[in-house]
Parts: structure tokens; sequence; C-alpha cells
């Protein structure tokens, strides 16, 4: 496995038959540190907005040990099978979870997830352990976590660190318990908290309902664990399906949903309310759509439906149904990169300022259907848009499009499945 900048690097083996994270790896109470001074307020000081910058794979998939940096823009290459697909399909997992969803929510096919060859332990328990690093104001936060997929899907341990410094362990104690037991730093009379935690979601994510804020170390633990929720909160799966793109809508909300099917919506929203970015949408269609695109309008149809149109000059236009695959792909994934959690359907964290927050994309198959010269457009677009440090993008592509990313500057490639 190599990777150009930045590099993926491979962490330290796992055995087929340990795929569960072993009691000996959770603590049964975290560590007394030093004391700590007081951190300052989250997302105050001016340290940079929170960002994944690290996905751990100890055990999932195919993956074992691996440990893949995630940049402004990084995008995962490799053949069929080298495991691209699991890479995003764990992040998605983990921000599921940090917005509070349940493991069987986001599991739905826990025994997949389980490496390939793992043997149960004496318990006859298999599983699979993911995590990540969240830079920014706290600092830089490790989140680890440990699911039981067989007999029964359950967390069986996570840890959260900041700095090398352990604010929260969670250990299975009594599998009859629908619980596990959770310790949390305090610094105060007592040096840390412990209580019982659910054992179907993510236990950071509940720290801020459960954590008082009123010691050095529950501080500490507070804007650790903020940090991670919001940075894991502000991501959008986007797969753009043509098939459901052709179709007039009607008007809604106007948010772009995963499958981009609303298409139309969107524009007729951003058509009215947001002139210059989708003037600058148009530009970006012209560059990748054969012919001549003088503009994106949307046209009200009697039902009240809308539908998309391409402005070839004059009284021209193509309606967007007769756009092809690769065209109509483009064009969604253009509107993905020139909007935000305004237009996308995803929910950000309210209680903090839109300029602190980082939006993620998670793109499999950002390369589907296009051409070198479509594929071309959307990477300089995206290093362009991810440069102003608000948008971030992860997607999968092929080796040919990998290609084309190395030369972009604040393009990482990740190769998977080489020597």
């Amino acid at each position: 496995m190599t990777a150009d900048s930045p590099r993926a690097t491979p962490g330290p083996p796992a055995s087929a038959a340990a795929s569960v994270l072993p009691a000996s790896a959770v603590p049964p109470a975290v560590p007394v540190p030093p004391a700590v001074p007081v951190p300052p307020a989250p997302w105050s000081d001016g340290r940079g907005v929170p960002a994944v910058t690290e996905l751990r794979l100890s055990a999932f998939r195919s993956h074992r040990g691996a440990v893949f940096p995630v940049g402004p823009v990084t995008l995962f290459a490799g053949a069929a099978g080298s495991g691209k697909s699991s890479v995003l399909e764990a992040y998605e997992a983990l921000a599921r979870l940090g917005g509070g969803a349940g493991l069987g929510e986001v599991f739905r096919d826990p025994a997949g997830c389980v490496p390939e060859r793992a043997e149960p332990d004496a318990q006859g328990r298999r599983g699979f352990r993911i995590g990540c690093t969240v830079e920014g104001p706290a600092g830089r936060v490790r989140l680890d976590l440990a699911v039981q997929a067989e007999p029964e899907l359950r967390v069986v341990g996570e840890r959260l660190t900041c700095d090398g410094q352990t604010l929260l362990t969670t250990a299975l104690r009594d599998p009859g318990r629908s619980t596990v037991q959770a310790a949390w730093y305090t610094a105060g009379a007592a040096p840390v908290t412990k209580a019982p935690l659910p054992d179907d979601v993510l236990g950071t994510a509940l720290l801020p309902l459960r954590v008082a804020g009123k010691t050095a170390g529950q501080l500490r633990v507070l804007a650790a664990a903020e940090q991670v929720v919001l940075a894991l909160r502000s991501v959008f799966a986007c797969d753009p399906q043509p098939s459901g793109m052709r179709e007039p809508v009607a008007v809604g909300d106007a948010r772009l949903r995963r499958g981009c099917d609303n298409l139309a919506e969107v524009l007729w929203r951003t058509h009215r309310q947001c002139a210059k970015r989708h003037a600058r949408l148009a530009a970006t269609v012209r560059s990748g759509c054969p012919g001549p695109v003088e503009a994106l309008t949307v046209e009200e149809l009697a039902d009240g439906r809308v539908r998309a149109l391409v402005g070839r000059g004059g009284p021209w236009a193509t309606p967007v149904e007769r756009l092809g695959d690769g065209e109509l792909r483009y064009l969604a994934l253009a509107l993905v990169l020139l909007t935000g959690p305004g237009v996308l359907a995803v929910d950000p964290a309210a209680e903090v300022p839109a300029a602190l927050q980082a939006l993620t994309v998670l793109a499999d198959g950002f390369d589907r259907c296009l051409d070198g010269r479509q594929t071309r457009e959307l990477v300089a677009l995206a290093a362009s848009v991810c440069a102003e440090g608000h948008m971030r993008l992860v997607g999968t592509v092929t080796d040919t499009s990998a290609a084309y990313a190395r030369g972009v500057d604040g393009v990482a490639v990740v190769d998977l499945g080489r020597d």
C-alpha cells in the first residue's frame, strides 16, 4: 500500500482471531494524569476549524491495521476489491454515530464488516474496530471504537484521547446488560466519574449531555467530545444517480438529497437566491459539457413541478433529462462543491457559527461515468473550493483519474492494493 502525500501508514498488525477489541485494551478506569489548565472555550481561539485528519481501520472488512491521513481533498484509488469503498463506508459510519444514530441504523450488515477469516473468540464473539483523529481548537483528539458484530451488535469498547491524554474509556463488563461501563476524566474531588452508558450508541456523542463542565478536567472532556461530534456531523455523503435526476420534481425544502434526484428543485432555488454561485455553476458546466452552454435555467410546469434546462443560446435549450449520465453526474457534483450546508441535506451544528465548520463531502465513485475532461475540471474545482477551508472532499476514483489528480496542488491520492 502506497500513497502520494499524505502517506497511508499501516498500523500494528491485528491477528485473525482478534477482531473485537480485547478487554485488556480498554482500561477499567481512566488513569489520573497531571493537572491541566482550563482549555479555551471551543471554537473561539482561532486555532482552526475542526476536521477529521486521519481514519483508522484497525480491523474492518478487508483492512487490518490501516491508517489513512485525510486532507482537504483526498482521493482513494486502486483496483476493484482493494477496499476503496470500505474506507468511505467507515467514515460515513463514524459520521452517523457522531450524529447520534444507533448501531443498528448504521451497520445493517454488521457481520459483513468483520475482517475476512476472523475467528470467533472463546465466547463466540466477532467484531471490528474503526477510529479517527479530529484536529481543531481542543487539540489532536483521537476516537477509537470496538464493535461486537456477533452474536449481537453492541459497542464493547470506546476510547477518547486528546494530545495523548485519556479522557473517556468504556468497556463491556456484564454481557447480560445492554450497557457499557464508562469512565471519564473529572480532575475534581474525584479524579474520574463512572457511569453506565448504552451499548448501542457512541458514548462520545452523549458526553455533552452527561458532563457538568464544572472542573478543568470536565471542560477538557467537553471540548474534545464536542470537537469530534462537530467534525463528524458535518458530513454529506453524495452519490448522484442519473436515473432519478431526469424527471421534473415538485418544489419542497430545496435541499439536495444524497442521490441528487431533486436536482431541478435545487437549481430552481440557487437560480433565484444565489445569483453569483449559480453563475459560477453555469461556468463550470460550460467547461465540462459539450456544446455551447450559455446558462442554467429552470422551467416551472403547469402542474407545479420544475425541470432544469441547459441554455444553448437564443431560444435553444436542452432539458437535463436529455443529458447523458456523465453530464448529469458532472452537473450534480459541481453543484455539491459550489453549495453548502444550507443547500445540501445535512444537519450541521446550529450552535456553532457556519464560519467555524467545515463540511466534508464523501463521494464514492467520484469519477463514475465521467470522461477525462470532466474529471480534470471537477478535481480542479474541488481543489479550489476546498482550499478556502470550509469544505473538504473524500472520494474514490479509478487509477486513470488518479493520474489526473496527482498533479493538482492540494489534492492527495492514496493508492490501495499496491506493493
